[in-house]
């Protein structure tokens, strides 16, 4: 007799919740299961950050312009997508860094990773630290480790171990990017677990970071060889490329786009009521949606309330395009951070086409300047002229760039970074074991849950297909 099949329904249509809609199909085919997945995008496209702009020969991402290659869930799933020919490394020319002081750009060392020196020499050459804030640092060599496994601030922790200013000169710009966060509100282990694990074996952090303590075993096993070469990787023609290969490959998923879900009950199944009223019966649930409107999906849960713990930062960039012959600069690294104490407006400079050579034609540069952090979302109330103007007052400012750009491109991220509160990582635990007792059979997943990065909400969406398929 046949089995009747089972309805799945994923709640948003980002990097997670395609991945997660992409594996339930797998996983289902393998087991020979029979599924109904509908996917429910309350935007009118797929995708969520992962934006790419195709324009004029020039490729502009107006999310994340890149993903990290150690990381191996984005690379299975690239594999198990036949996409390995289009991966992209950065340049390998372009390999420095520069961090404003003072006014002035400063190489970063070498041997620095994630922030933390494991070089000697670069680190006491350098000028972004005076020989005091070297000396505190070196302590990390000395300093007993803390001991317990309570959770801290990432903040407190860099401080601790290396000093207020390796953390405010180059902890805290480069990390940055990844959260756009205050390192004093986020938790270290739901941010660098690793830290923490290396100052309990390694007892210093220098030492943990040298001997290579954040490295999986054999991860580098399974790579594609490119990611073996290059830390972040992309696509020949965007990260947009793997959203419209999901897409492709989900052609028997039932998509609704352009309505965003309003409830879920729970009766004989669930049922998934869209903001429009219309009603989705389903055996299982993924919510691949941000932790804010996950907690007023199941406010019936009392510990669905810590999702709203959980803010999100706005940030924005900012894509300027430029005629080789209107500059008289030459860009040799992959940009420059701005720590928050040199006052200015953007918090950082990708130069994308040294970078990634593929993203500008022949003859032209092209640049992605950065707004917005937390503490500081001022800029929201700007318009895109404003900002644009903010980022060209900056640039003249620290590289002397006056030239009037061929074209530029706003992208405003709005509630995109969320900020792991300390204490993140139990109260997730705490949420998925209360949902668990009111509503089996719905998971979670997401950069709001366990790691921001793109392959942590690939791996997410994979995590929650196969306790799914395994439910069912």
């Amino acid at each position: 007799m046949k089995k009747s099949s089972k309805k799945v329904v994923i709640l948003g249509g980002g990097i997670s919740g395609l991945s997660a809609a992409f594996y339930v199909k797998k996983l289902a085919e393998e087991k020979q299961m029979e599924v109904e997945i509908t996917l429910v995008e309350k935007s009118d496209r797929l995708g969520g950050k992962l934006h790419t702009i195709r324009q004029h020969d020039f490729l502009i991402e107006k999310g994340p312009d890149a993903f990290l290659a150690r990381k191996t869930a984005m690379l299975e799933l690239t594999m198990d997508l036949g996409l390995e020919s289009e991966l992209v490394p950065t340049n390998p020319k372009a390999k420095s860094a520069s961090i404003l002081h003072k006014g002035k750009l400063h190489t970063m060392p070498m041997g620095f990773i994630l922030g933390i020196p494991t070089k000697l020499t670069p680190f006491i050459r350098t000028g972004l630290i005076s020989p005091l804030g070297k000396a505190r640092a070196a302590l990390d060599l000395i300093l007993p480790a803390k001991q317990g496994d309570m959770d801290e601030s990432l903040g407190d922790f860099i401080k601790r171990r290396l000093g207020k200013e390796v953390l405010d000169q180059i902890t805290e710009p480069l990390l940055s990017g990844i959260y756009a966060g205050d390192t004093y509100s986020l938790s270290l282990m739901s941010t660098f677990p690793q830290f923490k694990q290396m100052e309990q074996k390694h007892r210093s952090l220098i030492i943990g970071m040298a001997k290579g303590a954040g490295r999986k075993p054999g991860a580098s096993d399974r790579l594609p060889e490119i990611a073996k070469k290059s830390m972040f990787l992309s696509y020949r023609q965007g990260l947009s490329t793997i959203v419209e290969r999901l897409k492709e490959r989900l052609h028997t998923v039932h998509f609704v786009m352009g309505q965003g879900v309003a409830e879920v009950t729970k009766e004989d199944g669930y049922q998934v009521i869209l903001d429009h009223g219309q009603v989705i019966d389903a055996d299982a649930v993924i919510c691949a949606v941000p932790a804010f409107e996950a907690a007023k999906l199941f406010s019936g849960v009392a510990s669905a309330s810590l999702l709203n713990q959980i803010n999100y930062v706005s940030v924005a960039n900012i894509a300027l395009a430029y005629k080789n012959t209107e500059l008289n600069l030459s860009f040799e690294g992959t940009g420059f951070l701005v720590p928050r104490k040199e006052g200015k407006r953007i918090t950082a400079c990708t130069w994308s086409s040294t970078k990634w050579s593929h993203t500008a034609p022949a003859g032209y540069t092209l640049l992605r300047a950065y707004i917005g952090h937390a503490g500081a979302q001022e800029w929201m109330q700007m318009t895109d002229d404003e900002l644009v103007d903010v980022a060209r007052k900056d640039l003249k400012d620290l590289m002397g760039l006056k030239a009037e750009p061929e074209f530029v491109e706003v992208s405003r991220c709005n509630e995109s970074m969320p900020q792991y509160p300390i204490g993140h990582k139990e109260h997730m635990a705490k949420v998925r074991h209360d949902l668990s007792q009111h509503f089996p059979n719905v998971f979670l997943c997401g950069a709001g849950y366990e790691g921001v990065g793109i392959p942590d909400c690939v791996a997410q969406g994979k995590d929650a297909a196969e306790q799914l398929i395994s439910a069912l």
